[in-house]
């Protein structure tokens, strides 16, 4: 079993690259392998609208990020998306490229186990996961949660660790991640949607 933690930091040793350790060090503990990708320091190409993914199933913008991350879906268990908290939301660079990866590729995430992590100075960490959640409660993967939201809090790069009940909720989180990896694993197989997709708008 193995999951992909995506950091969405531009600095690749900062606080949110340590929060994702402490998930991921859980998560190792309990025996699934882990990754941490880091985004680009360089601009993220956010989506065009081109819909050429929709013949292609793969983003038509030929970036290394994006097309490192794609390659990965098949072979993994879980997800968790790790952001710093940038003007109460999550790092823009990661926001254009999940745009991409689930408008493009959700069907390869579908019921695969999602988590999310916000790192911050003060405030805005719940508007930070809550933009992150939506990526993975749109797309039909179990949101696994720890025993409180899942923010940890530091400036300077390391400050996280001196956050002892954040850095103990992202234990946690590791552990639970861990568990419903094992028991999705276990079970039976996901439902299939037994019904025509519906689609509207409001468009009179």
């Amino acid at each position: 079993m193995k999951a992909l933690l995506i950091n969405g930091s531009p600095n690749a040793k900062g606080n949110t690259f340590h929060a994702l350790s402490m998930v991921a060090g859980a998560m190792n503990a309990a025996g699934v392998e882990t990754e941490i990708v880091q985004i680009d320091p360089q601009a993220v190409q956010g989506c065009i609208g081109c819909r050429q993914c929709l013949k292609t199933g793969r983003c038509g913008m030929n970036d290394k990020l994006y097309n490192y991350i794609y390659d990965q879906l098949d072979s993994i268990d879980a997800v968790v998306l790790g952001s710093p908290t940038y003007f109460a939301g999550p790092n823009g660079s990661l926001c254009a490229l999940l745009d991409r990866l689930y408008y493009s590729a959700g069907a390869k995430l579908a019921y695969k186990p999602g988590a999310t992590v916000a790192v911050a100075r003060r405030g805005g960490a719940s508007t930070t996961l809550d933009r992150l959640n939506k990526y993975i409660t749109y797309n039909n993967q179990p949101l696994v949660s720890s025993f409180y939201w899942n923010m940890i809090y530091g400036m300077r790069p390391g400050e996280v660790q001196m956050d002892a009940e954040g850095a103990q909720t992202l234990r946690h989180l590791g552990q639970n991640l861990a568990w419903v990896m094992k028991c999705i694993a276990a079970g039976p197989a996901h439902p299939q949607l037994e019904e025509p997709r519906a689609w509207t708008h409001f468009i009179r």
